[in-house]
């Protein structure tokens, strides 16, 4: 499995990504997560909608709850053909009940714990850690990659309105 190097800091601390680097106008990689009902889901579930897909390293962290919370609140006014998809390494049990505390119904959240498939086919898996480097993707109704950020420091927040942009570009 490719790794890639100097991309991404955790707290400061350089990790290393395993799997591809995705760009803009790639196959958005069909993989299988978990759902909060310990049930597979295959990503191409979404194809003929619009999907943000947000690799997250914890909901229990302080940036992936804002970022997961901003999310839930922007794509209700985007309409029924557009879904946020979160992934992370959480157990399906941790996500649900986060979801449940936080009020979150609109975002779909997803474990990645079993296999780490979705980290490594998205080239977001920090292979130090086992967690998922912060990313967001936008995938049109056809599975097509239309927008790409990796962030630098993993703490950091995304470009909300960079990826919303993108999103409503392909309605």
């Amino acid at each position: 499995m490719m790794e890639r190097t100097g991309l991404v800091t955790f707290g400061g601390n350089p990790m290393t990504l395993v799997g591809p680097e995705l760009k803009v106008g790639d196959d958005a990689p069909d993989v299988e997560v978990i759902d909060n009902d310990l049930q597979p889901v295959k990503l191409s579930t979404y194809k003929g909608k619009v999907a943000i897909v947000a690799a997250v390293a914890s909901l229990d962290t302080g940036t992936c709850d804002v970022e997961t919370r901003r999310f839930n609140q922007e794509v209700g006014k985007l309409g029924d053909d557009v879904v946020v998809l979160t992934i992370s390494m959480d157990l399906p049990f941790a996500q649900k009940r986060w979801c449940g505390a936080a009020g979150v119904e609109t975002v779909k959240t997803f474990s990645d714990h079993r296999s780490a498939a979705f980290g490594e086919a998205w080239g977001v898996l920090m292979k130090e850690l086992r967690l998922l480097a912060r990313a967001v993707f936008v995938v049109d109704r056809e599975g097509d990659i239309r927008y790409v950020e990796l962030l630098g420091e993993v703490g950091d927040e995304p470009d909300y309105d960079a990826a919303l942009k993108a999103a409503k570009e392909l309605l």
